[in-house]
């Protein structure tokens, strides 16, 4: 999860951009009839099942989706109560389109997760109407996310933020079998810089180093946060003990191409020193064990003369799952 993908975008840059609707329906003639609706006001996706669909929002996540009840399986409510369990699509809204007429089919859709429902055969402004509501109600819900996820000095995610993301990702990864790598990082002798050069060119240090580590981070499934005052961390899902090292590399040249002058220092510049640990993540694992491993290596980059990149040791299961 990048910090671009983790940090939601706030109404008034959404403004800048048209809306992403998927309508999901087995049967073209509806999804076409959805399509003309909205085509002009909103960029719209389709799929014509339900599989299709959950692929879909986990590699694009539209800002809304229009889902078909009835449909070959997965049907549209076992489809709504996929997105609601993933946290990567947890948040996107989902209005289910039905003919079912009655009280149970309407409970049925708001148990599934829907946020609302259109009955067929459908007034075209009455879904105009819903779906401009629930579009607001996001980006709204966007922002407050945001507001609630980011560090007000770097702009990019923070501490919480960071745990919320570093409990998801261990799940996944625990569910696929796949490495879970943490790059953490710190400005070297910072305390020094502040009392040098004074604490507003120490707020711009910051966020210049954070702009730099999150440019050396790209992928959609990878986070930079920072953790603490000169602390920062990068999260990356599905990637090994190689890559991550190879990132963390990254992420230390280009802090020291930023050329900030540190005249506290030898090196006459700002630096950071990088911890890099790896795990193929236990169900019943913590963590707090990938975290102190990667701790344990930022110790020993900064023993070894700072300004480089330490690698942990494999962290093997049986540690993590005691």
């Amino acid at each position: 999860m990048s910090s671009a993908e983790h940090v939601p975008v706030p109404p008034q840059l959404l403004a800048g951009r048209r809306a992403r609707i998927l309508v999901v329906d087995d049967q073209p003639t509806n999804i076409l009839t959805l399509h003309r609706l909205f085509e002009d006001e909103h960029d719209m996706f389709m799929a014509t099942g339900g599989e299709q669909a959950l692929a879909f929002c986990r590699s694009t996540p539209p800002d809304l989706v229009l889902l078909d009840v009835v449909m070959p399986e997965p049907g549209g409510l076992a489809v709504c109560r996929a997105l609601a369990a993933d946290p990567v699509t947890r948040d996107i809204p989902v209005i289910f389109v039905t003919g079912v007429d009655d009280p149970d089919g309407e409970a049925a859709c708001w148990d599934a997760g829907g946020v609302d429902f259109i009955t067929k055969p459908f007034n075209a402004r009455t879904v105009s109407h819903r779906v401009r509501a629930h579009l607001m109600l996001k980006q709204q819900a966007d922002l407050l996310r945001r507001l609630a996820w980011v560090d007000g000095l770097t702009g990019i995610a923070n501490r919480r933020h960071f745990d919320d993301c570093l409990r998801d990702e261990w799940n996944r990864c625990a569910r696929l079998g796949s490495p879970l790598s943490l790059v953490s990082f710190d400005i070297d002798h910072f305390k020094r810089f502040n009392d040098s050069q004074g604490h507003l060119a120490g707020d711009d240090a910051l966020r210049s180093v954070a702009a730099a580590a999150a440019g050396c981070v790209s992928r959609p499934g990878d986070l930079v946060a920072r953790t603490g005052g000169e602390e920062f961390a990068a999260l990356l899902s599905h990637v090994d003990a190689a890559g991550a090292a190879t990132v963390a590399e990254h992420i230390r040249q280009a802090v020291a191409d930023l050329a900030i002058a540190h005249p506290a220092t030898e090196g006459g510049r700002v630096s950071v020193s990088v911890g890099v640990a790896t795990v193929v993540p236990a169900r019943d694992g913590d963590p707090i064990e990938l975290l102190a491993a990667a701790d344990r290596a930022l110790y020993a980059a900064k023993a070894d003369g700072r300004d480089r990149v330490r690698v942990a040791p494999a962290l093997a299961e049986p540690a993590l799952s005691r």
